[in-house]
């Protein structure tokens, strides 16, 4: 049948996508939980990664990035250094300015932690069919553009 028109695709129920993937991404985010028998409640792990990763940060600059309230992440940085995991340092430029990093051994952890839930992953994404794992691929920037999106009403309320 030469020159068809092609079928025009329904547009997915945006409430039906939300669903669904909330349901897989919590349940994923479990299970990699669970690869560490020592894991931190998700609040530290995800401030201390904030902190390798984008520090030295003001409790300011950190409570920003992880959405939350000042006194919060003044708990949550508490929690951490308690473990050692984290110290707080004056500012170079400005002594009166205090600043959060990870220690050596917060930097260990993560390291740690990575490796296992890397692991983990690895070893079921190799059962999956080449085309599966060619779909995660191509959705994985599109997944970690919802990790981080703009500033948005919809979401201002939820710090």
């Amino acid at each position: 049948m030469p020159n068809q028109p092609a079928v025009p695709q329904a547009v997915p129920d945006v409430g039906a996508v939300a669903d669904n993937l909330r349901l897989s991404v919590t349940r994923l985010a479990r299970i990699l939980r669970r690869q560490d028998l020592d894991a931190l409640p998700p609040t530290l792990s995800s401030a201390l990664h904030s902190i390798s990763f984008d520090g030295p940060l003001t409790l300011g600059d950190l409570a920003a990035l992880e959405h939350v309230a000042p006194p919060t992440i003044t708990r949550v940085v508490d929690k951490l250094k308690a473990k050692g995991l984290v110290e707080c340092v004056q500012d170079e430029h400005d002594r009166r300015v205090s600043r959060v990093r990870a220690t050596p051994a917060g930097h260990r952890y993560l390291n740690r932690s990575r490796t296992r839930r890397t692991a983990w992953l690895s070893a079921v994404l190799r059962e999956l069919p080449p085309e599966d794992l060619a779909r995660l691929m191509a959705a994985a920037p599109v997944l970690d553009g919802l990790a981080h999106p703009p500033a948005h009403p919809a979401t201002e309320g939820n710090r």
